[in-house]
């Protein structure tokens, strides 16, 4: 099947770059001369991992092949991965099933109730993700910190679109490079797990042509999960510096869906917040 394929060069894609990254020098392994070859060797992956090199080649090579757990878990100890790739791993060998390329994500409900929770956050910015990092539902004082998500349409409202090619999202965050890096990362991370799915394929291709920095991201196969909490700072255009923290939830009814909610770092940022949600006739950040 031609997604299986697509998978399976993700796979191998994946392999090399994790192999390419170690040095024989952090195994002990000998080094004669000069090596053509960046990082570990194939034989080497192999003979570690205790794997034939015709095998462990054909792997690389994103041919279709049955792949134990014992294997994967070997791999992933040999390469040194941690868990979220360890885990990207597994589901690139495993495979699963595509989103439908005919019926976009953002046009599907999102779970009842979310809108009430999201609006019962007060001063804390939210906005829920839909499977394509769509967002979908957002608060009040997630329009007067991030941007004005109803005036956005279309593919603008795309969080990875945005970040990427909006001025805006390089002005908004403090370190825009880290934060369009991890935005790379967690697209994909998603568009591996759906390979030869049209919708995200499309917006690939979009990204390849409008963004230098995707360009040059998109080779090293970062991936991330977006549930990893992290520190998020912002230069916001009223009251300066936040230094905000960012969760994403999951919930078991809704797993395709993604709530990401900014908590204040410092009591400082919570005070600004604070601020911005009391101001009358807000300019809405754009």
């Amino acid at each position: 099947m031609k997604d299986d394929t697509k998978r399976r060069a993700e796979l191998a894609d994946f392999l090399k770059t994790r192999r390419a990254r170690l040095q024989p020098e952090q195994f002990g392994l000998p080094t004669y001369g000069r090596r053509r070859t960046p990082g570990l060797r194939r034989d080497e992956v192999a003979q570690m991992a205790g794997l034939s090199v015709s095998w462990y080649t054909w792997l690389e090579q994103g041919r279709d092949i049955i792949v134990s757990d014992q294997v994967l878990d070997s791999l992933a100890r040999i390469l040194q991965l941690d868990e979220k790739e360890r885990r990207h791993l597994f589901l690139l060998t495993r495979g699963m099933i595509p989103v439908s390329a005919n019926e976009p994500a953002a046009s599907d409900p999102f779970p009842s109730g979310y809108q009430a929770v999201l609006d019962a956050l007060g001063t804390s910015p939210a906005y829920l993700l839909d499977q394509r990092f769509n967002v979908v539902a957002w608060n009040t004082i997630a329009c007067r910190v991030l941007r004005d998500f109803a005036r956005l349409t279309g593919r603008d409202r795309n969080a990875i679109w945005y970040t990427l090619t909006h001025l805006e999202s390089r002005e908004l965050f403090v370190d825009w490079d880290e934060a369009a890096q991890q935005a790379v990362a967690a697209f994909r991370t998603i568009y591996d797990q759906h390979a030869g799915d049209a919708w995200f394929e499309q917006l690939f291709e979009d990204l390849m042509e409008a963004s230098p920095d995707f360009r040059l991201w998109w080779p090293r196969h970062d991936i991330t999960w977006s549930c990893d909490p992290h520190e998020k700072a912002l230069n916001h255009s009223q009251v300066g510096y936040l230094s905000l923290y960012s969760t994403t939830l999951v919930t078991p009814e809704a797993p395709t869906y993604q709530m990401t909610i900014f908590t204040p770092h410092t009591q400082e940022a919570a005070n600004k917040l604070a601020q911005l949600a009391q101001m009358d006739n807000f300019a809405l950040a754009t």
